[in-house]
């Protein structure tokens, strides 16, 4: 089989959803006995300091007979979200003018360490 042919036979069907530095693609790949499977990959970009970039892949191999239950789960775990939070994305990190406070959340030992003593003016001993 030539490799143009192989490349058909595999890419069956497939959807890209971009999010963000996120990629998510999914496919359906054929086994050597011609079923199908699904397989989802995320694919996240990091920008270096340099501006040179790579991308971290995670996949994940689907097949007919975990459908069902991994639908049903994959249901249940993003109703309870929508559920408890609502639809709203409240992380700071995706509200698109977020620029990170470099000292709000920053605790150092010396800052906890000012925090717990009395102001103390020598001037009154």
């Amino acid at each position: 089989m030539r490799e143009n042919e192989m490349l058909e036979q595999e890419d069956i069907f497939s959807k890209v959803l971009r999010a963000g530095r996120r990629t998510y693609f999914f496919d359906v790949r054929a086994t050597k006995a011609d079923d199908y499977y699904i397989t989802i990959t995320e694919s996240k970009k990091f920008t270096e300091e340099d501006g040179s970039y790579h991308f971290k892949k995670h996949k994940i191999y689907l097949y007919k007979e975990d459908f069902a239950a991994f639908r049903d789960i994959l249901d249940e775990m993003t109703s309870f979200v929508i559920d408890k939070k609502g639809e709203e994305v409240i992380s700071e990190r995706h509200q698109k003018d977020f620029k990170r406070d470099s000292f709000s959340n920053e605790t150092t030992e010396e800052s906890v360490s000012a925090k717990s003593f009395t102001n103390v003016d020598f001037d009154d001993i």
